[in-house]
């Protein structure tokens, strides 16, 4: 069991944001990282659950549509966290908060908005 959730960003987020919650310890990655730019958003999730990750988009009407295709097949993701556009340090902020309140295995399948 894990902890703390680790993130993958989707490339609609700042890398800035990986790289504010980086300097404070989470495991995050990004879609640069991992070479999948201008994939779809069903690869990237499908990605992010090969990685074992938590996905962070803004994209908030696909990702939607998604976790309920995940939930309707029964296939498992480890969580999708919505993010309104805020400024960097806001982001980071209100994401450090939340992966310090909910566990890795409450994020799980979940579809969370901040």
């Amino acid at each position: 069991m894990n902890l703390f959730a680790k993130i993958y960003f989707d490339e609609d987020v700042s890398v800035l944001i990986a790289a504010l919650l980086q300097a404070r310890g989470f495991d995050c990655v990004t879609v640069r990282d991992e070479r999948m730019l201008t994939q779809s958003d069903p690869l990237q999730l499908a990605h992010a659950v090969v990685l074992q990750r938590c996905i962070v988009t803004h994209n908030r009407n696909h990702f939607e549509q998604l976790h309920l295709y995940y939930l309707a097949t029964d296939q498992r993701h480890f969580g999708i966290i919505i993010a309104a556009r805020r400024t960097h340090y806001d982001l980071a902020q209100r994401l450090a908060i939340l992966l310090n309140t909910l566990a890795a295995d409450e994020i799980e399948n979940q579809l969370l908005y901040i």
